[in-house]
C-alpha cells in the first residue's frame, strides 16, 4: 500500500493530484532560488504571516501549504506525500483527496493564526501531511476494513512518532502539526460520527490493538529494515530543518 512500484509515467497517471501538488512544490521552490526571479517576492506575497492575514490577505491561509523554505524542506515533505498520498487518493478519489489535503492544511493555518502571535511567519506542507495521517486514523477507527492490520500499525506508529518529534525539534510549527492531524481526523470522522458507531468502533479498535500486541512477530528482519529506513526519512523530512 505504501510501497511504490509504479514508474514515473504510471505514477503521474494513477495519482494526478499528488503529482500536481509535488510539481507545484518544486516549481515554487525553483522560482525562489533561481537568480533571475525575484525570490523575495514569493515569500513576501505567499508565506503565512498572521499580521497580513488579519489585514485581509486571506490567500495566505492556503499558499503556505505549497511554499517551502529550502531544498531539504521541499524534498522530504514531497517524499512524505509520495509515500502516503497515493493510497488515500486512490481510496477517496481525486476531488475528495484534494479537499482533505487542503482542508487539513487550512485548518492548521487557521489554528496558527488564532494561537500564534501576529508577527508569526510560516511555510510548508507539514500541516496538510499530518492531516493525511489524521484521516488515516479516522479510517482505522471508523472503517477498519479499508486498511490492513499491518498498514494500520504503520500509520499509528508514524503518527505517534510524529507527535513526539513535534515537541522535540526546534523551529517547528507545533500548532500546525497538531491541528493538521486533528483536522484530517475530523474530516474523516464527521460523516460517521454518532454515539452508537463511535462506541462500537472504539471498542473494536481497542480489541484489535489488544490482539496485535499478542500477535506481533519480528520474523522478517528485511521488512523491519525497510520500514526503519522509511521512518527515518519521513521524520527527517517533517522535523529536521
Amino acid at each position: 500500500m505504501f510501497t511504490r512500484t509504479e514508474n514515473f509515467k504510471e505514477f503521474i497517471r494513477f495519482y494526478p493530484i499528488v503529482s500536481s501538488i509535488i510539481a507545484i512544490h518544486f516549481t515554487l521552490f525553483l522560482l525562489t532560488v533561481l537568480p533571475f526571479f525575484p525570490n523575495y517576492w514569493f515569500f513576501s506575497t505567499f508565506s503565512g504571516v498572521n499580521l497580513y492575514i488579519m489585514e485581509g490577505e486571506i490567500w495566505r491561509l492556503v499558499t503556505p501549504i505549497f511554499l517551502h523554505s529550502g531544498f531539504t524542506h521541499v524534498l522530504f515533505n514531497s517524499f512524505s506525500l509520495v509515500l502516503f498520498g497515493p493510497a488515500l487518493e486512490q481510496m477517496l478519489g481525486r476531488g475528495k483527496f484534494l479537499f482533505v489535503y487542503l482542508g487539513a492544511g487550512i485548518i492548521a493555518n487557521i489554528a496558527t493564526l488564532i494561537l500564534e502571535p501576529l508577527p508569526y511567519i510560516h511555510v510548508g506542507s507539514s500541516g496538510a501531511i499530518f492531516g493525511l495521517f489524521g484521516y488515516y486514523i479516522s479510517i482505522i477507527i471508523f472503517r477498519k476494513n479499508m486498511l490492513s492490520q499491518q498498514n494500520s500499525q504503520i500509520i499509528l506508529t508514524l503518527s505517534g512518532l510524529g507527535l513526539v518529534m513535534t515537541f522535540l525539534q526546534p523551529n517547528i510549527n507545533i500548532t500546525a502539526h497538531l491541528f493538521g492531524l486533528l483536522g484530517g481526523f475530523l474530516l474523516g470522522a464527521v460523516p460517521y460520527y454518532n454515539k452508537k458507531d463511535l462506541s462500537s468502533s472504539m471498542r473494536g479498535t481497542t480489541n484489535w490493538a489488544s490482539q496485535q500486541r499478542k500477535k506481533m512477530s519480528f520474523h522478517s528482519p528485511l521488512k523491519l529494515i525497510i520500514w526503519a529506513v522509511i521512518l527515518i526519512l519521513v521524520l527527517l523530512g517533517l522535523f529536521f530543518r
